[in-house]
C-alpha cells in the first residue's frame, strides 16, 4: 500500500504538470491570488468545465496538495507534531471539498478569511481530518 504522502505527493505533480501545460495565457499574475484565505476561497469555489473552471481547480488541488506535502515534511521530524492526520485514501478532492466547506462555514469571518491561504487550508484540513 502506498502512503498518503506518496499518493498526495504524486498527484500534486500531476496536477502542477498538467497545470503547466494548459495555455500559458489564460494563466497571468492577474488570474490567481493566494494571499489570503479569501482568495483561494474563491479559485477552489469556481465550478464548470470551461478552460478557466478546471485551471482554477486544477490551481486549488495544486496548492492544497502543495500545503499538505510541506505538513508532512516539516511534521516528520520528531520534535513538530502534526495538525493533520488524513487517513490513506485521502484525495485531493477530498481536501478541496473539506477546505470549500470549511471556507463556506467561516466566509463572514473576516479575521479568518484574511489570514493566509495555506492557515486557511490547514485549519479546514485539520478539522476534517483531526490528530487524536
Amino acid at each position: 500500500m502506498r502512503s498518503p504522502q506518496r499518493v498526495l505527493s504524486r498527484a500534486g505533480a500531476l496536477l502542477i504538470a498538467g497545470l503547466l501545460s494548459t495555455a500559458a495565457v489564460a494563466l497571468d499574475e492577474g488570474n490567481f491570488s493566494y494571499k489570503t484565505t479569501k482568495d483561494l476561497y474563491e479559485i477552489c469555489s469556481v465550478q464548470g468545465e470551461g478552460e478557466g473552471a478546471i485551471q482554477a481547480q486544477l490551481a486549488c488541488r495544486a496548492f492544497i496538495a502543495a500545503t499538505v506535502q510541506y505538513h508532512d515534511a516539516v511534521s516528520d521530524r520528531k520534535k513538530m507534531k502534526r495538525l493533520i492526520c488524513y487517513s490513506p485514501s485521502a484525495t485531493l478532492e477530498d481536501g478541496r471539498t473539506a477546505f470549500v466547506g470549511w471556507a463556506t462555514r467561516n466566509a463572514s469571518d473576516a479575521k479568518r478569511m484574511g489570514e493566509p491561504a495555506v492557515k486557511g487550508v490547514v485549519r479546514a484540513l485539520a478539522e476534517a481530518s483531526p490528530c487524536k
